[in-house]
Formats: C-alpha cells, structure tokens, sequence
C-alpha cells in the first residue's frame, strides 16, 4: 500500500469508495482513516464544525516544505491575516478588470500553434499559459526569472516534493529526512528565488516613488506590519499562487481539451457557441455568463479529474455525526476523485457529460456533491478568478485551432498534489477553418 501512495494515490481507491457514503478504518499504517463520500458529512467537515477540524498532518508534512505559511498551509491568526490582506484583490471589480489581460497573454501565447508542426504537449503548455496569465494579471508583468524554465521546474518539483513519501503515511517525526524532499530542493530554491527577486524589484519602485500597480504584489507588500503580514508570510504567499495558484487551472484546462477531443460532438456544440458569442460580444467579462455550454465542460472537466482530488481534514476533538463516531486524530479523506465518480450520486459517473452543468440541470447537484473549489471558510479565494480564466482562454484556444489526439493517447490520471496526465497530453494541433 505504501508503494501504491507514494506513486500514484489514486490507484488506491477501490470499489467501495465509489459506492459507500463513507469508509471508516480504525486501524492502519497511518492511524485511523475516514473516507467522506457523503454530501451532508462534507458539510458537516467542512462548513458546519468546521472549528473541530485542522489540516491533515500528513497533508502538512506534504505542503509545508513549499509553501511554509502561505494561504493553502497556514491556520490559525495567520491564515486569517493572509486571508484579509488578499480578499481586495478578488472582488468582482478585481476580477472583471483583469479580464483584457487575461486576453492579450491568451493571445500571445496561441500564436505559436500558428505554424505547429507535430504534437505538442497541451499539460505543459496551458501550464506555461496560465503562468503568462497570472504574471501579467497578479503581478503586472513583473515577475521575476525566466518563464522558459518554468513549467519543467513546476513539473519537477510536484514530482518530488509534491508527492506522499512513505515516512509520511508511517507518521515518522520531522527530523527524519524524507527523500523526496531532498529531490525537490533545487526546484524549491528556484521558486523561492523568484519570489526574493521580484519582492526587490517591486519595493525599489515603491522606495523610489514610482508609481506601481494596485495588484496582488502591492496590496501584500502594503499589508506588511506588526498587525498585518510578515515579510516570509508575503513571500510564501506570492509562492503558493506562482507555484500553486496557476497549477489547479492549468491541469483542468488540459484535461478540459482532451476530453473535447474525444468527444468530437460535444466538441462541436461548443465550437458553434463560442463562435457565435465572440461574433457579438467584444467584451470577454460577458463571456462566462453566455457560454454555459463551454463552462459546462469546464466543470465537468474538473468533476471527473478534480484538480485537487483529495482534501484533507483532522479532527482536534472528538466529533459525531448522526451514529458515526470520529475520533481526534482520524484522517479525514473528503475525496473529490471518488465524490465526483460516485456511483449513488451520479449518473453514468465515468462519462463525460458536460449537459450535466447546464443551468437547466444545475439543481440536481447538490453543493456539497462536487468540490472543485473545496468549500467553507478555506473555499479556493480565487475560484471566480480560474472560471473567467478558464473561459477566456478555452474561447480564444477553440476559435482558432482545434485539438486532437494523437494515436493511442490514453493518459494515466497520477496525484500529484494536482490531478495531472502522466507523460503530458501530446496532441496534434491544426488550425480551424
């Protein structure tokens, strides 16, 4: 089992994970496990006593190392200090108004399938994309380093830091070293230098008067203080959303395509959609809202490859939930993969239903069915931001060109802290007529 964790979690889950409401193991490596399945103990986890539960401690061990005390690990006064400092940014106004940025990095960057010539690897670059995407937008262009380098160190360091590592599973103390740490330190270092040089370069404009942009960079740095933020508490923040913030989109984006790809009619339906709303609508803050068939498989993109597909929760004190006893300490699983493919919540659960997201249809899921964006207190801040992305660049992507796989493409779903296609997703790109 601890083979089958450290390479691929997802292969671990068997039948009765994808038809029980939840699976409660007293004993294991680990310790106690509880695997949630069931939509009204996910909010009773996650939204109703959610003061009972903290991160995981394995999915701490994991993430720390990285991000120290940005959004995604930090708890406690921290997490809430970093929570207000970023709350401004993504407010709808925020938002809306990085929508024309959205489109010239999307424009940018699709050009280079003008002249394409053979696969290309769509994981990788929608991985580049939403990098250029939140550079121009989070940062105003102002990020530090070389882009060219910056999808094989993303891809390098969830390969080693972002994997489960057996003394993990085991609860081993801190001070044993975990070798998958020791194999990601050299990615690490290079995010971190990123973030300590584009940190310098935006404080020299502001020392020198220069007028700067009111984006996510300077609105952290003027959150700096006794009763705000610390400066490693904004330098692991810029490095959750350069490293981590840009990652969950990408991964959807990719799988978004290739599952167009194979289904060619649903392909179709969206092609004639989006043609139809960009002839019209200039203004791409309008597209979300006008095409629900292209937000459609988006979503349902994420429902069957979640990109975070597990979400980790433990509880500090002993908690119930009608006759299900959770012990402090149990490790709380609520599992977007199999809450998604569940076969009592679903129909057809492995097929790629995009019509299951129409307005029309929405109703019949309930909140707490499908999790793309977590939910609770620490529900993603930015999944308004991903949404407009992911639209913007699926409308400007598939007016221009259309993807298909190339032979025998079947891509291995791996977790990797995100959901991600082992070996990429080579696929031949040909320009629409």
């Amino acid at each position: 089992m601890i083979r089958i964790v450290h390479r691929n979690p997802l292969e671990l889950w068997g039948e009765p994970s994808y038809n029980e409401r939840w699976i409660s193991i007293s004993g294991g490596i680990g310790g106690p496990l509880l695997i949630v399945n069931d939509p009204g103990l996910v909010r009773h986890v996650l939204v109703d006593n959610a003061r009972n539960y903290k991160m995981a401690t394995v999915r701490q061990n994991i993430l720390r190392p990285i991000l120290l005390d940005g959004l995604l690990t930090a708890e406690g006064d921290v997490w809430k200090r970093s929570r207000k400092a970023m709350a401004p940014v993504f407010t709808p106004r925020h938002i809306f108004g990085f929508a024309k940025a959205m489109v010239s990095a999307t424009d940018a960057f699709i050009g280079r399938y003008e002249n394409a010539r053979g696969p290309v690897d769509v994981a990788r670059d929608m991985t580049m994309l939403t990098y250029d995407i939140l550079a121009e937008t989070l940062f105003s262009g102002q990020v530090a380093g070389e882009p060219g380098s910056f999808g094989h160190e993303v891809d390098r360091l969830f390969e080693t830091m972002g994997r489960v590592d057996p003394l993990d599973i085991l609860r081993a103390p801190l001070w044993m070293p975990r070798l998958t740490r020791i194999r990601g330190r050299k990615s690490l270092a290079f995010f971190r230098q990123i973030v300590t040089d584009t940190v310098k370069m935006r404080e020299a404009r502001m020392t020198a008067g220069t007028d700067v942009p009111e984006d996510f960079l300077t609105l952290l740095l003027r959150a700096e203080g006794p009763d705000g933020l610390s400066r490693a508490e904004i330098e692991d923040n810029i490095i959750t959303f350069i490293g981590a913030g840009h990652e969950t989109t990408a991964r959807a984006l990719g799988w978004t395509i290739y599952l167009l790809a194979e289904a060619s009619w649903e392909r179709e339906k969206i092609e004639a959609e989006i043609d139809e709303v960009l002839a019209r609508e200039a203004d791409p803050v309008k597209w979300l809202e006008n095409m629900p068939r292209t937000r459609a498989a988006f979503e349902e993109a994420m429902r069957l490859y979640p990109p975070a597909p597990s979400i980790n929760r433990e509880p500090v004190e002993d908690d119930r939930y009608h006759d299900l006893v959770i012990k402090k300490g149990t490790q709380v699983l609520v599992m977007p993969w199999t809450l998604h493919r569940h076969r009592k919540l679903w129909d057809a659960p492995e097929a790629f239903m995009p019509s299951r997201f129409l307005p029309e249809n929405r109703d019949t899921i309930d909140r707490y069915q499908y999790l793309p964006f977590g939910a609770g207190p620490r529900v993603c801040i930015g999944a308004s931001f991903a949404m407009q992305e992911a639209i913007i660049v699926l409308a400007l992507l598939l007016k221009r060109y259309r993807f298909e796989k190339t032979p025998g493409l079947k891509p291995w779903p791996v977790q990797k802290l995100t959901t991600q296609p082992q070996g990429g997703l080579p696929m031949l790109v040909e320009r629409r007529q």
